[in-house]
């Protein structure tokens, strides 16, 4: 089968690929607003078209303005009261540290911050399409009693990401909080020129008021203010943009580690991969002698005795002599099926030969359930990435249909941003975690010798959304 957009349907019914149309409606409106501007199908010729397609951007922009300086004002309304506030309460904690109180209120204040700080972190990403790098470590296993949390503090204050929070809290409070209001208020003193020319001016009968550089006293003066005014607005609306990209860029300034975080923690993170996958490695041939031993070896033993028996009935007894052929043959087929099986446990054949997209179609068709499986796949990655990427889906799919309950699944692969994305999808009953000692984390661990991610989305109920991604080109 081609490589592309391609969909497989295992089980009959109606494929459930809603989900990937909704993540792509933005980008397809993006597509169409480009054809029409070209003049593609639609789009209105000549010089009234041209001007009418011109005022659509405009009108586009000038949303666009609005939007980002209602979203500055709301950051500035938000960022002065809650960095003041964590900041505050933070610090008078760890303060109390040494005096107990501390050892209790320390660890849910941290917590509170970082989801704060996960928070803007999103906003940067939604809004301007900037990401700040974050560099928690994960939280060590919790001890009970008194040295527990004791202990708990210590590793939260030795953390520097705790530090770089503190400080990102107090420079959101004050440059963060004037460069998130600073467009806004800009396009409200744009505003108030447009108003004092309207004759809001006459409010200020007992003197002079100055709008700026110009003083306000008479009609001819408001109308010289919303002139100016005016202009502040075209230049507001160029400006609002800026300012919340200032705003996220100095919020990545502060809260992106350094590059010596970066390397000490994929330094820890290499170490800990490493150690991952030569268990995984060392478990993997341990199940494979065990097959061996229990399945194909046993059977195999089990034909030679029978041919054995075969050998010394065959001239007093030949009808039983017959049977026992028999039965040595079917065991013969057994023994050679238990052994495909295992091959395919070890390396797919389809995966060797016909990559990710068509092993997980394949597997797809095993599956008991309505599967709906989507690649679009302009390569093949690595021998390794994709075995990878096939035995963790390959889990998932199958956890979704055991433990789940699930009665419809789906898969998505793609890649972009040199990384390959799978996302394994089910109506079950929901309430996947990632638990130390679970399929998942097994799933994480095995991802991180490729630097890989796994991402988790399952409420009550469901449905269940587990995403991967491994860095990889594709050949």
């Amino acid at each position: 089968m081609a490589d592309g957009a391609t969909r497989t349907y295992a089980g009959g019914g109606t494929p459930v690929g809603a989900w990937r149309a909704l993540r792509s409606t933005e980008e397809l409106a993006g597509r169409l607003d480009a054809a029409t501007a070209s003049g593609g199908p639609g789009a209105v010729g000549g010089r009234e078209g041209r001007g009418r397609r011109r005022g659509a951007r405009g009108a586009r922009g000038a949303r666009g303005a609005l939007t980002d300086a209602a979203r500055g004002f709301g950051l500035a309304l938000v960022s002065l009261p809650a960095s003041v506030a964590l900041f505050c309460l933070s610090v008078v904690s760890v303060a109390l540290v040494p005096l107990g109180v501390g050892l209790f209120t320390t660890p849910p204040l941290v917590t509170a911050v970082r989801a704060y700080a996960l928070r803007r972190r999103a906003l940067a990403a939604d809004w301007v399409g900037l990401r700040i790098p974050s560099a928690y470590r994960p939280m060590p296993a919790a001890r009970p009693g008194l040295t527990g949390r004791i202990a708990l503090c210590q590793w939260l204050l030795r953390d520097s990401a705790t530090w770089r929070d503190l400080g990102w809290l107090l420079a959101d409070m004050t440059a963060g909080f004037c460069t998130a209001l600073l467009g806004p208020a800009l396009l409200a003193f744009s505003v108030e020129g447009v108003v004092l020319a309207a004759g809001l001016w006459h409010v200020y009968s007992d003197g002079t008021y100055w709008y700026a550089f110009v003083p306000v006293d008479s009609q001819a003066t408001g109308i010289a203010a919303g002139v100016l005014g005016l202009v502040l607005v075209k230049v507001a609306l160029h400006a609002a943009p800026a300012t919340l990209r200032l705003h996220f860029a100095l919020t990545r300034a502060v809260l992106a580690p350094g590059q010596e975080q970066v390397l000490a923690r994929r330094i820890e993170r290499l170490t800990s991969s490493r150690h991952d996958a030569v268990d995984a490695s060392a478990a993997e041939l341990r199940r494979i002698e065990r097959d061996l031993h229990d399945g194909a070896q046993a059977r195999l033993v089990a034909m030679g005795m029978e041919l054995g028996t075969v050998e010394a009935l065959i001239e007093k007894d030949p009808e039983q002599a017959r049977k026992l052929l028999a039965r040595a043959r079917a065991s013969s087929a057994e023994a050679l099926t238990e052994l495909r099986d295992l091959v395919r446990g070890i390396h797919p054949p389809v995966l060797a030969e016909r990559g990710l997209g068509d092993a997980v179609r394949a597997l797809a068709l095993r599956l008991p359930v309505e599967a709906d499986v989507v690649v679009d796949l302009p390569g093949r990655a690595g021998a390794p990435v994709e075995a990878a990427a096939y035995f963790a889906t390959s889990e998932l799919l199958t956890n979704a249909v055991k433990h789940a309950g699930a009665g419809r699944v789906w898969a998505d692969l793609s890649h972009t941003d040199g990384r390959l994305r799978i996302t394994v999808g089910d109506d079950g009953r929901g309430g996947a975690r990632v638990r130390e000692g679970g399929g998942l984390s097994g799933i994480e661990r095995r991802l991180g010798t490729f630097d890989g991610l796994l991402a988790v989305s399952s409420p009550e109920g469901g449905p269940t959304m587990v995403t991967l991604e491994i860095p990889c080109a594709l050949s």
